[in-house]
């Protein structure tokens, strides 16, 4: 009986304000067959440091996050934030 625990980015998806959404898929193998499986979800916004990111990621992130598609959600991310009174 071999046991192997293997992670993959299954997931990359890109939304409207330029945020990347990936899933990472952890799955427990037996032999060669999935016994156990648990996903985990996080973002990468414009602007973030994306520099330990999988390869896939870091390329859409480098096609994706333009000059201003970061100034943009800076933008509207300080908007959001400003109380009104």
């Amino acid at each position: 009986m071999a046991l192997e625990k293997v992670e993959i980015v299954d997931r990359i998806e890109v939304v409207e304000s330029g945020v990347i959404q990936v899933r990472t898929k952890t799955a427990i193998m037996e032999d060669g067959k999935q016994i156990s499986g648990t996903f985990h979800r996080h973002v990468v916004a414009p602007g973030d440091d994306y520099s330990a990111e999988d390869a896939r990621v870091k390329a859409i992130c480098k096609a994706t996050h333009t000059t201003e598609v970061i100034a943009a959600y800076v933008a509207a991310q300080n908007e959001r934030n400003t109380p009104t009174l």
